[in-house]
């Protein structure tokens, strides 16, 4: 067995929507990325590939790399389960945690499990979502940007 974390955070600029999990979701913002900006997925990547002991997404898909612009992070998360596969490692579940103050989660909650479930090929009940606040403490309290963590289990063999 093997765990894995991730963070990710994206400060709130010009756009009317977010992607959470591969999900779209109307806000009166959007972020500030290089690929589609979808913290929940970027932080997953890296739980995933920091569980496999294969680095971060930064390395994988560097910002500097013109491919990745405007990318969607569902592409990511591909590749990089593609990568577990190669070594014989599976997912065994996914813990995600939002952290901001909007856009609200709960409404989005099952379609955002649903998406993560589909793109990891496991069971709907191995994945988790939860969303809290920074009760108006620093940048994400200030609704200045959004962040998502998340924690993964991986088996071998």
């Amino acid at each position: 067995m093997r765990i894995g974390s991730g963070l990710d955070v994206h400060a709130f600029g010009p756009g009317d929507h977010l992607m959470l999990g591969g999900v779209r979701i109307a806000h009166s913002q959007g972020v500030v990325a290089h690929s589609d900006g979808d913290v929940v997925l970027h932080a997953l990547c890296d739980a995933l590939l920091g569980a496999a002991g294969l680095g971060d997404i930064g390395q994988h898909f560097p910002d500097s790399d013109p491919r990745w612009k405007g990318a969607a992070s569902a592409r990511f998360v591909t590749a990089v389960l593609a990568l577990l596969q190669a070594r014989r490692l599976a997912v065994v579940n996914a813990d995600l945690t939002v952290i901001a103050e909007a856009p609200r989660v709960a409404p989005h909650r099952d379609a955002i499990c649903r998406e993560v479930a589909r793109l990891l090929e496991v069971p709907l009940e191995r994945v988790n979502l939860k969303a809290t606040t920074t009760e108006g403490l620093g940048f994400l309290g200030r609704a200045a940007g959004i962040a998502a963590q998340a924690v993964v289990l991986l088996s071998e063999g």
